[in-house]
């Protein structure tokens, strides 16, 4: 589940920052001085990105069984300037937080604060994957 979680955000701030640079930066360029370099390279981009964006939020959706109305939103923050920000912050408060606290598994009271029992290795889940960061988020964990 966190994979996907940081697989979506990910992409949803990229998504959200590349409308904006179109939007505020590349439109206002275009129509006062002529110039389609920002809107031709950063549109591209963000129309390509979207498609990521629209495929790691549908499996998002999928793992956290959205409804219909919610889905639809999420896929549809990226059209919207600043909405994908809106939305993802909306998205972790309803339904992402409570969906990571009911998988993560209860721990003993010292455990809680960091501190491994006596003469215990630390959890599994606490090691570091291979590649790090980077290959958590390809190895989907």
């Amino acid at each position: 589940m966190q994979g996907a979680v940081l697989r979506y955000r990910v992409m949803a701030y990229i998504t959200g920052v590349l409308i904006i640079v179109i939007v505020f930066a590349g439109v206002p360029l275009q129509l006062a001085a002529g110039n389609t370099i920002i809107v031709n390279q950063v549109g591209t981009a963000h129309g390509f990105l979207y498609i990521v964006y629209i495929i790691m939020a549908w499996l998002l959706a999928i793992r956290l069984k959205l409804a219909r109305g919610p889905t639809v939103l999420l896929l549809l923050a990226g059209t919207v300037p600043v909405m994908t920000f809106v939305v993802e912050r909306w998205l972790t408060r309803r339904y992402i937080a409570p969906a990571l606290a009911a998988a993560a598994p209860a721990k003993p009271a010292g455990e809680a604060a960091g501190v491994p029992s006596a003469g215990q290795p630390p959890p599994a889940g606490q090691a570091k994957a291979p590649g790090g960061r980077l290959g958590q988020w390809l190895h989907g964990s």
